[in-house]
């Protein structure tokens, strides 16, 4: 029996790196169960081939959009849609996505139609390639949130570029005032920066004013430098605070994904991680901050609309659309052959 028994857990071990990963078979069931819920019509929307170049097509703005958009599918067909948005997303991320979604009816109030259509059904779903087949990939994007995920082999899929956005970032008018999606982040990033004594903010503070946009935005294929201050000049109390604002990012996805991501963060060492800030440091000022290590950036701006108006993007160079998984993919199907 003893015999038996260790026989199994040997070939167990040794299957295992077979196996993909729970978060890739999570989102391939759901990204098949929502595909099989169309027509053929609505089909030919959503799906793309692997390596069509509107995969890494990506933006924030409210412009024209492939994919199936939500305001075309059936209430069946929506909530498996929504089944694939949550396979991606914790549930703090899920419900600050759908939230988002939500503010366009706010948004075409305060516009009165003189800004583009703003629509809460104008988020479209994205397949690319086969679903459980890899390489694959699905997004989710509209106005203020582009959401891509890219799985390969039995890694963890990918989850970046990672994009969140609030107009307004407060709603000051209505039954939902005072509403603050993104607030957390807003005031995670403010009170580090205002617990840095005098010496700190000086390396801290990279400009007086802030840039009028995110910097590591959809056309930039390089990362900006790191700047700032390094957490190596933070005191235990600071670093904490640092490192609170980074899971913030991360664990608007998938948390099991993201603590997978955190960890290779420390094992690539916490000390090359950089905390810049710009702008003013009360709120209602336009202010912006970045944390930057690497070619790992999540970024911040608040300064549109007096500063009610925020952008805020997790990016990896080494990892947006799963580069490094896809690498490894064709190595290994190379050494296969």
């Amino acid at each position: 029996m003893k015999k038996s028994a260790s026989v199994l857990l040997s070939l167990t071990l040794l299957l295992a790196p077979l196996r993909a990963h729970d978060a890739a078979n999570d989102m391939s069931a759901a990204a098949n169960n929502f595909l099989a819920a169309l027509t053929a019509e609505q089909k030919g929307k959503a799906t793309f081939g692997f390596a069509d170049a509107e995969r890494t097509d990506w933006h924030f703005i409210p412009r024209e959009r492939k994919g199936l958009p939500i305001k075309e599918m059936t209430q069946e067909q929506r909530l498996l849609a929504y089944a694939l948005l949550a396979s991606g997303l914790s549930n703090r991320g899920y419900g600050k996505a759908v939230s988002i979604m939500s503010l366009e009816s706010i948004l075409a109030e305060l516009e009165q139609g003189k800004g583009p259509v703003r629509d809460p059904e104008r988020y479209f779903v994205s397949v690319f390639g086969t679903p459980g087949k890899a390489p694959w990939g699905w997004r989710v994007e509209g106005h203020h949130l582009s959401l891509n995920f890219t799985a390969a082999n039995d890694s963890a899929p990918v989850m970046t570029p990672s994009f969140f956005g609030t107009n307004p970032g407060e709603v000051r008018s209505g039954p939902r005032t005072g509403t603050r999606i993104l607030g957390t982040e807003e005031e995670l990033g403010r009170a580090l920066v205002k617990s840095l004594n005098e010496e700190q903010r000086k390396q801290a503070i990279i400009t007086a004013e802030a840039p009028k946009e995110i910097l590591n935005d959809p056309k930039r294929i390089e990362p900006t430098k790191p700047e700032g201050i390094s957490q190596s000049k933070l005191t235990a109390e600071q670093s904490a605070a640092l490192l609170k604002l980074v899971k913030e990012y991360l664990f608007r996805c998938r948390p099991d994904v993201a603590a997978e991501d955190f960890a290779k963060i420390e094992k690539s060492g916490l000390d090359r991680l950089h905390f810049a800030w710009a702008g003013g440091l009360d709120a209602g000022q336009p202010h912006y901050y970045r944390v930057q290590g690497g070619n790992f950036v999540l970024e911040y701006d608040n300064t549109q609309n007096n500063a009610n108006h925020v952008h805020s993007v997790w990016r990896d160079f080494d990892h947006d659309f799963g580069v490094d998984l896809l690498k490894a993919h064709r190595d290994t199907a190379h050494a296969e052959k």
